[in-house]
């Protein structure tokens, strides 16, 4: 049984183009910018019940869904890096054998998260502080959407597979699909059969199941199928400690990232409202450039991960370059037109005249942002394709390092409380600093590669 990794034999052509580039990158990035619709559609069908306290439930149970299956997003990065160093290196039944390890590993986080779900629910209910009345329903819509936990996360795997092929056309079409059998079935369950927010969460669970049968029955339209591998295959000790190093590696990069977004909320929040509006919304504007980069990130993992399975040097070394080169630009890009129509976009999100003001003082920030932290999504696909994970972690703990040393430096923190203008220079350390990091660790990293032969 071969248990080495991808990319050991002869050395294989790729194709790397800017065409390329676009085609993996911009189906990708309208699925990131569909995701958030899933928990739009429980809210739409939910509010127009009018009821306020149904509404913030369903509301809160998507953050908090949204915190606890991200947490295990690296399942589909870490599926998508090995897959296309299966897929470079020309070895189909490796590609299928990184997916039934993906989802054999989602199918038991997921069953671990229902065994544990009223621990889980108890403190995402204390964590909330909401009204009696907005937890009651939270409980109820929390206790029946963690069953779709398995299905969920077996989609993650589905779609890092897609990626990996190069093939996000798929990705996004299994994402619309997932949207609009959501969409289906919790305007017939709430709507139709009166069901409130258990068939809001219904709706999704099945949702999740369906989307998760016909991403399978997809895969196997392209003659893949996990499912035909033998457990003692997918169970096979070597490949599941390299696959969970992986996902372990990026898993903590993760919650690495978590804990730096939810921090800036937090420490924006303890400055007044207005301060916690204002930082929200530019938040956002930083949030809708970060789709954009998030697809040519998406299309580095694909390309050089490609590249580095077939061990061709020239292939993976001209991925980078793509991949930089439509990093900045659209990050450059995106600044100037934040820059230019942030007024516009801080007008239509609020009315509030003292959050107008405040934010256009900080707007230079936002705007600065996607240019600032261009070099950290490219590199991230680029490790993540080389399943580099290791460094990439170690360099994403440094970075936070880096970030909350930042806020304490100079008075930025102080017993009067927090400059904002020191908050946001020191989340755009973090971001500079860990584009930086990986920058200056790449050359090392690609030398360790067993190159077969110099450019």
């Amino acid at each position: 049984m071969n248990t080495a990794s991808p990319g050991e034999g002869p050395v294989r052509r790729v194709e790397v183009s800017h065409r390329r580039m676009l085609v993996i990158a911009v189906p990708m990035t309208l699925s990131h910018m569909t995701t958030p619709l899933l928990g739009l559609v429980d809210m739409t069908v939910i509010g127009r019940l009018g009821d306020a306290a149904l509404l913030g439930a369903v509301a809160l149970g998507g953050v908090v869904f949204d915190f606890l299956f991200w947490s295990f997003g690296a399942l589909r990065m870490g599926t998508a890096g090995l897959t296309a160093q299966a897929s470079g290196a020309g070895d189909d039944r490796e590609i299928d054998r990184a997916l039934a390890r993906a989802i054999a590993v989602a199918i038991l986080i997921g069953l671990v998260l229902i065994a544990l779900q009223w621990p889980i629910g108890l403190i995402a209910l204390r964590m909330m502080g909401a009204s009696t009345e907005v937890n009651a329903a939270l409980a109820l819509y929390f206790h029946i959407r963690i069953w779709a936990a398995p299905f969920t996360l077996a989609n993650y795997a589905i779609l890092g597979s897609m990626i990996g092929r190069g093939r996000t056309d798929l990705g996004f079409a299994l994402q619309v699909g997932l949207n609009l059998i959501n969409i289906a079935l919790t305007i017939v369950l709430v709507v139709g059969l009166e069901m409130g927010v258990a068939g809001a969460a219904l709706g999704t669970l099945a949702a999740e199941a369906l989307a998760a049968g016909l991403g399978l029955l997809v895969l196997r339209r392209l003659g893949s199928n996990p499912l035909r591998i033998p457990l003692a295959e997918t169970l096979q000790p070597a490949a599941m400690k390299r696959m969970l190093a992986v996902n372990g590696d990026i898993m903590i990069r993760t919650m690495a990232l978590i804990v730096a977004f939810a921090s800036f909320a937090a420490i924006g929040a303890r400055a007044g409202d207005v301060t916690l509006a204002a930082n929200a919304v530019l938040y956002k504007m930083f949030t809708l450039g970060s789709y954009f980069l998030d697809g040519t990130a998406t299309a580095a993992e694909a390309m050089c991960g490609q590249a580095y399975g077939a061990r061709n040097r020239h292939a993976f070394r001209r991925s980078v370059t793509i991949a930089i080169q439509w990093s900045l630009g659209l990050g450059c890009f995106a600044m100037a037109v934040f820059w230019l129509a942030g007024p516009l976009f801080i007008d239509f999100i609020t009315t509030d005249a003292a959050v107008r003001l405040f934010a256009r003082d900080y707007l230079i920030y936002a705007a600065a942002a996607p240019l600032v932290g261009a070099l950290a999504f490219a590199f991230d696909g680029i490790y993540i394709g080389a399943t580099w994970t290791r460094a990439m972690r170690n360099l994403m703990l440094a970075s936070l390092a880096i970030y909350l040393a930042a806020l304490g430096i100079g008075g930025i923190v102080t017993a009067d409380g927090l400059s904002n203008h020191g908050l946001w220079l020191a989340f755009l350390a973090f971001l500079g600093a860990r584009g930086a990091g990986q920058a200056l660790l790449y050359p090392q990293l690609e030398k360790q590669r067993n190159w077969p032969q110099p450019l």
